[in-house]
């Protein structure tokens, strides 16, 4: 039978399957990413973050991701950090600082010494073309009509699309209800992760995330980072700000259009092993 190594990790309790595929090609099926994500008969994760060589000069290394549905997707953000701190812990590089390559464009983690990391996020992006989400028109706030109740949304893509909302109380948000009915929203052409953001203070926010393709998560990078900037353009929170997802928080800072955005947070190795792969 054949066999796959691997690394599981997590960030915030976001967790991960790292395969390194800088010397063995990566040719897993949909199917069986899908059954070794399975937190049941598989190992177990959010996503699969795949490691490539770089395809241009210049850049450290390419970065792949998969949900737990087996699709490919343009970014995750504590995959991120992980994906940094496997690549130094796999002695793939001696930097602390890397240029990776996404589906969604460049970004570059640092990893500090006290074993945080801090990722360029790069730029988010407001064009509803860009999102994509139709019928959009770029405001910081726009109405959604979800089964009949029209809720406000801040409709943003940080190399993935994300529709944030602000509640009173995150704990009695409809999270896992109306979560999913906007992740397949026709207007979103392409899925959307929905957030669930309540303002503690101009510091400091709650946050819980239906991710696109996994559910809800402990903790999603570019949610806290979609937040963020949701929350800055409307005016109700600061530049730099403190993000509680149930796994743990992350700081995020934005300052405003024409700059990155850039998350800082935790992240850890849990086990390595090998995954027997079954037919495709």
């Amino acid at each position: 039978m054949t066999t796959r190594g691997f690394t599981k990790m997590q960030g915030l309790g976001n967790d991960f399957v790292v395969v390194d595929a800088t010397r063995e090609p990566f040719a897993l099926t949909r199917t069986q990413i899908r059954a070794l994500a399975d937190r049941h008969f598989g190992v177990g994760c959010d996503q699969v973050l795949v490691v490539e060589n770089a395809r241009e000069p210049g850049n450290d290394f390419r970065y792949r991701i998969f949900n737990a549905d087996g699709d490919e997707v343009e970014a995750c953000g504590n995959g991120a950090r992980c994906f940094v701190v496997f690549v130094r812990d796999r002695g793939l590089t001696a930097k602390r600082e890397i240029r990776v390559e996404t589906a969604a464009g460049i970004i570059v983690p640092r990893l500090a010494d006290d074993g945080e990391v801090t990722v360029d996020m790069g730029e988010p992006r407001f064009d509803p073309r860009a999102i994509p989400f139709a019928g959009g028109t770029g405001a910081a706030a726009e109405p959604l009509d979800v089964d009949g109740a029209v809720v406000s949304v801040s409709a943003i893509s940080m190399g993935n699309p994300h529709a944030v909302q602000v509640v009173a109380d995150v704990d009695a948000a409809p999270v896992t209800t109306q979560g999913p009915r906007i992740e397949r929203h026709p207007r979103f052409a392409q899925g959307a992760n929905a957030g669930y953001m309540q303002i503690v203070d101009r510091a400091t926010i709650r946050l819980r995330v239906w991710e696109r393709g996994a559910g809800e998560t402990l903790a999603c990078g570019t949610g806290a980072c979609a937040a963020v900037v949701a929350g800055i353009r409307r005016g109700l929170i600061d530049r730099r700000v403190r993000v509680h997802a149930r796994g743990g928080a992350l700081s995020v800072e934005w300052n405003g259009p024409g700059t990155p955005v850039r998350m800082t947070g935790p992240a850890a190795t849990v086990f390595e092993g090998r995954w027997p792969v079954p037919a495709s």
